[in-house]
């Protein structure tokens, strides 16, 4: 019985260790009531400014872009800020 759970442990070892190795996987754009990231792959591919904008307009907030890391797996960061005093503009949904 001890050889062949000894036998086990040893291929499960081996499996475990020629396995792909995986980092945590983050989405391309992920978001809260705070601001959000963008990842910088989608630059071409999409409006990131006007995802940025629909974002936080969910919260009644406008967009600052605080940073982009323009390399590969960077990414673009933004703030949602609230409007400041006397802005006569309201904020607007963007639809795709």
């Amino acid at each position: 019985m001890r050889r062949g759970m000894a036998g086990a442990a040893a291929v499960l070892g081996v499996v475990l260790a020629c396995g792909p190795a995986r980092a945590d996987w983050v989405p391309p754009f992920k978001g809260n009531d705070t601001g959000g990231i963008i990842s910088y792959s989608l630059v071409g591919q999409a409006d990131v400014r006007a995802m940025a904008v629909d974002h936080c307009a969910r919260y009644g907030k406008v967009v600052r872009l605080t940073g982009v890391q323009a390399t590969y797996g960077g990414y673009l960061s933004f703030a949602c800020i609230w409007p400041p005093p006397g802005r006569s503009e309201h904020t607007l949904s963007v639809r795709y």
